[in-house]
């Protein structure tokens, strides 16, 4: 199959190339087309693990959904997992090759571009359309020698461009006049317009800057795209900085407070709950800003011994206690999970330079960092407990290094398989206040999600809602709403003939 293509660039991070590309996606697959998502090289801590057990970033997960398709690693090649300020774990294909600095990770360029061709290469002959993704801007010039994800994957790929650039940030014609003169002739002339995005105002103001900005580049502006407060997407790499925005007037809304640690990841997990009308959702940095919440939840993270020493700095450890006797609700996840334990070890400094450190003692448990990484998909049922009925399905998916070991006995929450820990995948403790899981995900499942928010809400005394919250729904519709406001503020007709449809 030959396939066209176009690519959606920006001139910085965070100006909305994902929701964009995701946009243009589900545009096209609604119209008909056999369309796919592409990114070269993704940077960042919200990973996603596919039916073959390859890890991908969530953004391309987002996007495949858009295409009605299931993630491949072949749309995500090569993740990069920063696991401090000058080293990341990367991820070629799916799995992990190792730990890398900036200068180690660039020497190691020609076998990622071979891979990411391959990777490219089987896209197009399997998909009618490729819509690909850059990453920050193509304007790095002191990068342009290791560039493999903007200018250099659309050359490869022969793709024309669209760069876009968030107007909300202010500054934005000069931000996209400095990129275009910052980029070689070459890559200029594959530049075919540009998109202004999240505008708030009125338009007829921004009309004569866009008519001199035309002028002065000679580069049409396809479109502004307005800023849009209701609509929810996963986030690639921030925090959503709105907590709950459709939290209901109603009784028993569930309080829940979500530590914002330093290495947080995963955070894609609590969309279910930031996007359920009955639960009010908020990330919390200092023990000061929890209060008495109605679920405290400790999420993953890339660095679990850094992040629990910074929970010790930062008074979590004690706040968690006196949280737990007090009969407070705890919820841990994976990294979280981990932390619950009375102790954390990482003797061949995977994740951090601290060998071990005392974990917060809600469970009898160790963890240990290995260098094998777990990443797999589990579809469990669930078992009788006191948080969950019997015979209900969960899907998630496992993404973690450690491996733990817990010294006694606790309630399981899920059916175990042979080979599964299963501990691991879900247990409660026996006064049932202290509840850890590695599985990612699990909230995805409605029915899932509805029981255990239905237990929370029974310790709580919060009555029952009387509507349900479908989440697949919900997804659903903001991915037809993003594809709604992309194609009817930019000129579709244009971007067809640039791609060549």
């Amino acid at each position: 199959m030959t396939s066209k293509t176009l690519m959606i660039q920006g001139t910085g991070s965070g100006v909305g190339k994902s929701i964009i590309t995701a946009a243009l996606c589900r545009a096209f697959y609604r119209e008909g087309h056999k369309v796919a998502p592409f990114k070269a090289q993704n940077m960042s801590l919200n990973s996603y693990v596919t039916e073959d057990g390859g890890e991908i970033g969530r953004a391309q997960v987002f996007q495949a959904e858009a295409c009605g398709i299931a993630p491949h690693v072949t749309m995500n090649p090569v993740l990069l997992k920063p696991s401090a300020d000058n080293n990341s774990q990367v991820i070629v294909m799916g799995k992990v090759i190792g730990q890398r600095n900036a200068k180690d990770y660039y020497a190691d360029r020609p076998s990622f571009v071979k891979e990411v061709r391959q990777a490219f290469d089987t896209l197009k002959n399997k998909y009618e359309l490729i819509i690909m993704e850059g990453a920050g801007s193509p304007a790095e010039i002191n990068l342009r020698q290791h560039d493999m994800v903007n200018m250099a994957m659309a050359e490869m790929a022969d793709a024309p461009v669209l760069i876009a650039g968030d107007i909300d940030r202010g500054g934005v014609f000069a931000w996209m006049k400095g990129t275009l003169d910052l980029l070689t002739k070459a890559e200029q002339q594959r530049v075919r317009g540009f998109i202004i995005n999240r505008f708030r105002g009125d338009l007829d103001l921004l009309k004569p800057g866009i008519t001199q900005f035309e002028d002065m580049t000679g580069k049409p502006v396809l479109g502004v795209i307005p800023f849009d407060a209701e609509l929810f997407v996963d986030e690639e790499d921030a925090i959503p900085h709105h907590s709950s925005p459709w939290v209901s007037s109603e009784r028993g809304v569930v309080d829940v407070a979500i530590i914002q640690l330093p290495h947080i990841a995963n955070f894609t997990d609590f969309s279910p709950l930031v996007t359920d009308p009955g639960v009010a959702v908020r990330y919390v940095r200092s023990p000061v800003q929890a209060g008495s919440p109605d679920l405290l939840i400790i999420p993953g993270t890339k660095n679990t011994i850094g992040d629990m020493q910074f929970m010790q700095e930062m008074g979590w450890d004690r706040y968690a206690r006196s949280f737990h006797q007090e009969d407070g609700l705890i919820l841990g996840v994976c990294g979280g999970f981990q932390m619950m334990g009375t102790r954390l070890s990482d003797p061949h400094h995977i994740e951090s330079p601290i060998e071990e450190i005392a974990g917060l003692g809600l469970i009898q448990a160790t963890t240990i960092m290995e260098h094998e990484k777990v990443t797999r998909r589990r579809i469990r049922t669930t078992l009788a407990s006191a948080v969950f009925g019997q015979g209900l399905e969960v899907d998630g998916y496992e993404i973690h290094s450690g491996r733990t070991q817990y010294q006694q006995e606790y309630p399981l929450l899920f059916q175990p398989s042979n080979g599964d820990c299963p501990h691991s995948l879900g247990l409660c403790n026996e006064e049932g206040n202290v509840i850890g899981t590695y599985l990612h995900g699990f909230l995805d499942n409605d029915s899932i999600r509805e029981g255990f928010l239905k237990y929370v809400r029974k310790r709580k005394n919060l009555p029952q809602p009387e509507t349900r919250f479908n989440y697949r729904e919900f997804r659903s519709r903001q991915l037809d709403r993003v594809a709604d406001l992309v194609t009817q503020s930019i000129d579709m007709n244009e971007v067809k003939r640039i791609i060549g449809l």
